[in-house]
């Protein structure tokens, strides 16, 4: 049962949209179809470059171009008005959002607290971003979606440090959570620390229900808003929210105590931050500070997530993670993993401790006062230093709860910082496919194919009679590179479905012992034919353990009838 103790339901949140006015949130809807303000809408008035320097917080591209729009079409005012104010951080005035959005008008605009007065003059300024945000198909093959989010504004839209309960935006770690969310369809999902809510409008896409919580009271009401604001698009009845989406207000799994969920998701406060004696929670950036020393928070969910997810439950969330002077990178997360549960981290990035604290300063607009800024440097470097950190790693975190207790875990460490496909989401699921797969069947008797984004290299050097490197490349997926054996890549080559990796596995046996009465064996390399001992036993079982790790990393396949 949902734990009422922690259930949100207020809509009137101080400096937060109101979303207790079904009427005017019907009327902005209507207004900002009827403008086009969606994602194409808006790249398509301002031009490419323009658009992608605003996807760099660069706003004077976007307000020359929307200049010459206007100029060039009289009817690209709305949308141009609607733009500059929400994107460009340009007041406007009140009779120009009267003509552009006259569903709601100026008047519902202040209603709703989307925008408020500039001090001394006739012009309304933005007091939350809204922006447009869509896809055009879902990740699990179902419609796409036009939706507007609304968020605090951004450091390049307003003066001074942001503030400590900032609402974040559509950023890079959201997106690139929802690119590595493995979509399928379970009846009860949790977005853990929802922020403005964008892993909530994905999950309503396959998800039967939704249970988003946050310790931000002010980031709910925008989640809540956002919600009511594109119920339709996302099937939502706003007079019966509760049947699928429920807001709770509370400290990281707290307010899910006893409850189970099929698939969890979750972008935590996990940046780690200087702790100071005596410092208040109000002090810390909630969007990003769980408040906890070093990369404990991180280290808490992997230990506690396995106790919400549902048998055969999965868990996806970002983090960072602190590495030691003199240590492998994995050592800190391999510690922090029950042995009972599947793990997979894949670490993206690994940065030094300068350039962590740069990027978190610069996040926050910290680096406005220069006093200020050369401290809370400074005690970024005293931190790290004070727990032997070296670098700070940042990657991708996959955690799935066993469907039977009998069923053997398996965990995976592995470091990937080369551009891969997005979004990864699909692959990363169909690898805990065939991970099951290899669980349950015998890899002698599987009939294999090589994938179809599969490709293999040979290099040698001139005049050689064989190749010295033979390597296996992906195209899709995590475009893995794979470094063969002369009889491996004969192995591959045999791949056609037609008999089982045990029988080839004998071919190749028959062929590299059968010469020397199965004691010995000739295996070329790069300089020729060398001569050496060959056990038949040990050749196939290393064989066919190589062969499942080709299945377990997609560059083999298993057939199907």
């Amino acid at each position: 049962m949902p734990n009422s103790l922690y259930e949100f339901t207020a809509g009137n949140t101080p400096d937060a949209p109101r979303s207790d006015l079904p009427d005017l949130l019907t009327a902005l809807a209507a207004d900002l179809r009827a403008v086009e303000y969606t994602l194409d809408g808006v790249a398509n008035l301002l031009g490419e470059p323009a658009y992608t320097a605003l996807n760099r917080d660069q706003t004077i591209p976007g307000l020359l171009a929307a200049e010459r729009a206007v100029r060039r079409d009289d009817g690209a005012k709305a949308l141009a008005a609607v733009v500059r104010l929400w994107l460009l951080a340009e007041p406007q005035p009140e009779e120009t959002l009267d003509a552009a959005l006259p569903g709601i008008r100026a008047e519902g605009l202040l209603a709703l607290g989307l925008v408020e007065p500039v001090p001394g003059t006739a012009l309304l300024a933005a007091k939350a971003d809204l922006r447009p945000y869509g896809w055009d198909v879902n990740e699990d093959g179902s419609g796409g979606a036009e939706l507007w989010v609304a968020s605090d504004l951004a450091a390049h839209q307003q003066e001074g440090v942001l503030c400590h309960d900032h609402v974040l935006g559509i950023g890079q770690a959201s997106t690139t959570l929802v690119q590595t969310t493995f979509r399928r369809h379970t009846e009860r999902a949790l977005d853990l620390g929802t922020g403005c809510g964008i892993q909530a409008f994905h999950l309503l896409h396959h998800c039967e229900h939704v249970t988003a919580t946050d310790i931000s009271e002010r980031a709910l009401a925008f989640t809540r808003f956002n919600i009511l604001l594109n119920a339709e698009a996302l099937s939502v009845d706003p007079d019966r929210l509760g049947d699928r989406v429920s807001l709770r207000l509370g400290s990281l799994l707290e307010p899910v105590a006893g409850e189970e969920f099929g698939l969890v998701v979750s972008n935590p406060p996990f940046v780690i931050t200087p702790r100071s004696a005596g410092e208040d929670a109000s002090e810390q950036f909630t969007y990003r500070d769980g408040g906890m020393p070093g990369d404990g928070i991180v280290a808490a969910l992997v230990a506690d997530l396995p106790a919400v997810l549902a048998p055969g439950g999965t868990a996806q969330m970002l983090g960072n993670w602190e590495v030691a002077e003199g240590t492998a990178w994995q050592e800190r997360p391999q510690s922090w993993v029950d042995t009972g549960l599947d793990a997979w981290f894949i670490q993206r990035e690994l940065v030094s401790p300068e350039e962590y604290a740069e990027t978190w300063l610069r996040d926050a607009s910290e680096g406005r006062d220069r006093e200020h800024y050369q401290d809370a440097y400074a005690a970024y470097l005293a931190d790290f230093e004070s727990r032997n950190v070296a670098g700070i790693g940042f990657g991708m975190v996959l955690l799935r709860r066993p469907l039977s207790p009998g069923q053997g875990p398996f965990t995976r460490f592995e470091e990937i910082t080369y551009p891969i496909e997005q979004p990864i989401g699909p692959h990363l699921g169909a690898a805990l496919e065939r991970q099951d797969w290899l669980a349950a069947n015998t890899i002698e008797d599987a009939h294999l194919l090589v994938a179809d984004d599969v490709t293999e290299e040979r290099h040698q050097r001139p005049g050689a009679e064989h190749p010295g490197v033979i390597l296996l490349r992906q195209g899709a997926g995590l475009r893995r590179t794979n470094l063969l054996s002369t009889e491996l890549a004969g192995f591959v080559s045999a791949c056609d479905g037609d008999l089982t990796a045990g029988q080839i596995a004998g071919a190749l046996e028959a062929l590299l012992g059968g010469g020397f009465g199965g004691s010995s064996g000739v295996s070329p390399d790069a300089d020729g034919i060398r001569e050496e001992a060959f056990d038949a036993g040990t050749f196939r079982s290393a064989l066919l353990a190589e062969a499942a790790n080709l299945v377990r990393d997609g560059f083999l396949i298993p057939a199907t009838d």
